[in-house]
């Protein structure tokens, strides 16, 4: 018992077991850092507008300044060529909404003028079937569409009157930069150093290169586009055929909305001439839409933009889940040149001996003496022009978007 109680006492004479408090301090440093984080993401955003007036007006220098350097090359002075090509453009944009809008407009005229007569053809024939019945049922019950919400109105118009500021604003940025290249040009030199002007001339010759075959991308796909629809509504007999199938292959160019933009007229013409040839047009558009989706699309951009055809399908997918149809529009460009760069600033492992690699390399050394001998004492425009003279005069070894 003796034993026990001493035990116990001991026990009880232990000191209480200590608690340390944990103190997190961050420093002055890192709230100003995470500070300035949140004030970047918060200008960027409301940046973005004109970040895409940047990015238009760049797709549109990288389309026309090809047109205006041949156009130099043929001895005409460069503020002339770009006149002459800025003229041209709009003349054909003229031209398209001239040929296209009149009969559209007279298409949704007939539409609504025709639209209870179809609508009764339509629950009449809808009507036969037990499976369509329901269908029959919500389309006689459906009384259209009306705008009478002002609110709403003023709204969508402030909206295109914004689209339409921005297009505006894009085109004539675009202007200026191409006539003020040299400078701008220069500018961007300037900033980089000059052990690294060879690179970045390439860059920019590979960046016009990807512009150029997206271009030439989405003028094949949109061709394509215009044919076949003519095509069909020509064998159908719809009236004005050619502004439809136009503006067909104009819409084809938007990525997800395009499809919708392009059959839904096309469909809706059809209907006088019977469900018949609706059903046909409606079926053979969709079937081309899948195909030029599921093939041509991958196949034509992979081959103009040097991307695999699964990179391309990624692509879209991954910049109409970020972006919607802006997203999805600038993707393929986008990952081109995201695959460029990387390829561009990889560093020169030791050890690679691949035989394209040695001699651009070796190009690369021999350009990079040159470019410093011919560009002493010159200010960043005259080195600019220099280097891209030097760059280009590789030939074929630049005429790829990225080594392969």
């Amino acid at each position: 018992m003796n034993q026990a109680a001493q035990r116990g006492a001991s026990e009880g004479s232990k000191p209480e077991t200590s608690h340390r408090t944990l103190r997190f301090e961050i420093a002055p440093k890192t709230v100003a850092l995470v500070l300035l984080a949140i004030a970047a993401v918060w200008l960027f955003l409301r940046l973005v507008p004109v970040l895409l007036v940047l990015v238009v007006a760049l797709f549109l220098v990288g389309t026309l300044n090809p047109v205006v350097e041949a156009l130099e090359a043929r001895g005409v002075k460069r503020r002339t060529g770009i006149a002459l090509v800025f003229v041209s453009v709009f003349v054909t944009v003229a031209v398209v909404l001239a040929i296209t809008l009149p009969s559209l407009a007279t298409q949704a005229t007939n539409m609504i003028e025709h639209a209870p007569a179809l609508r009764d053809k339509a629950v009449a024939l809808l009507s036969r079937s037990r499976i369509s019945a329901p269908l029959a049922n919500s389309l006689r019950s459906f009384r259209g569409f009306a705008i009478s919400d002002g609110a709403a109105a003023l709204e969508f118009s402030y909206r295109a009157a914004s689209i339409i500021g921005y297009a505006l604003s894009s085109v004539f940025l675009s202007l200026y930069l191409m006539l003020d290249r040299d400078r701008v040009r220069g500018a961007l030199f300037a900033a980089v150093p000059r052990a690294h002007h060879i690179r970045l001339s390439r860059i920019l010759i590979k960046l016009e290169t990807i512009v150029g075959g997206y271009i030439r991308g989405q003028v094949v796909t949109s061709a394509l586009m215009t044919l076949f629809t003519f095509v069909l509504l020509t064998i159908a007999g719809v009236d004005g055929a050619i502004a439809l199938s136009v503006f067909a292959g104009v819409a084809d160019v938007l990525p997800y909305i395009g499809p919708i933009l392009s059959v839904g007229p096309a469909v809706l013409a059809t209907l006088p001439h019977g469900i018949v040839w609706t059903l046909v047009v409606l079926g053979a558009m969709f079937l081309y839409e899948e195909l030029e989706s599921r093939l041509l699309i991958p196949r034509i951009y992979g081959r103009a933009l040097r991307l695999p055809s699964s990179m391309v399908i990624l692509a879209l997918l991954a910049g109409g889940t970020i972006g919607g149809v802006l997203g999805a529009l600038l993707a393929l460009p986008v990952a081109a040149v995201i695959r460029m760069l990387t390829k561009e600033m990889s560093p020169e492992l030791p050890g690679e001996h691949d035989a394209d690699l040695d001699g651009t390399r070796a190009f690369n050394e021999q350009a990079q003496s040159e470019y410093e001998l011919r560009s002493d004492g010159m200010d960043a425009r005259q080195a600019a022009a220099v280097a891209l003279e030097i760059t280009t005069r590789g030939g074929r070894s630049w005429d790829s978007v990225a080594p392969m």
